[in-house]
């Protein structure tokens, strides 16, 4: 059977949340907690205005906002996009029915504004803690299960940047323990955007 052409009435949550997501995602929290120490974190050590950059400028514990206002911006985007999708939940909190696209589209739209911030020259990060955030709405339980294989990898390695690595790889699998297979294809379409940031990065290194 051929899907329905989405209407104009259908689209305009969608709209809407994507715009929402990359306006919450816009925010530049590394940029603002770098400046506040005397620095952009664009212009040193691996230039992504991120986390794990301002944890080695700044160590952990002056770099731990960096970390909850970039996971929030992808959470409050999802929750955004829940609220204008109807707000309907299937099993344990998994975003369900004519939900769904409206918060794949603004936690898309967060990783955008991460990415490309309309309020930081639109010279942005790789979105992965915007993903996360957003995905914990997407998939509560999955989100739950990925952050026990963080938990478990970062410490049988201890590195946390292997746990982290390991827990969102693992993600779309856990997924499909609670959710249908195309959702699974969405939360895909949202990592190849990650994927897309690091491969411009590494274009941009090979310039420079």
């Amino acid at each position: 059977m051929t899907p329905e052409p989405m209407s104009l009435e259908s689209a305009a949550p969608v709209l809407g949340a994507a715009i929402g997501g990359y306006l919450l995602g816009s925010v530049p929290v590394a940029v603002l907690v770098g400046r506040a120490h005397g620095f952009d974190p664009r212009d040193v050590g691996d230039r992504n205005p991120g986390f794990w950059n301002m944890m080695e400028q700044l160590g952990w514990k002056a770099a731990v906002p960096v970390f909850a206002g970039d996971l929030l911006k992808g959470t409050a985007a999802g929750l955004l996009g829940l609220a204008a999708g109807g707000g309907r939940t299937g099993v344990l909190g998994t975003v369900d029915g004519a939900a769904v696209p409206v918060v794949y589209a603004a936690v898309g739209g967060a990783m955008a504004g991460h990415a490309w911030p309309a309020f930081a020259g639109r010279r942005g990060g790789r979105s992965i803690l915007a993903f996360a955030g957003g995905f914990a709405v997407i998939c509560p339980p999955a989100f739950a299960l990925g952050t026990v294989v963080l938990a478990g990898v970062g410490l049988a390695s201890r590195s946390f940047a292997l746990g982290a690595r390991a827990a969102v790889f693992s993600l779309p699998a856990l997924q499909l323990l609670f959710a249908p297979a195309r959702h699974v294809a969405g939360t895909g379409a949202l990592m190849s955007l990650i994927g897309l940031r690091f491969g411009q990065a590494a274009v941009a290194a090979r310039r420079a």
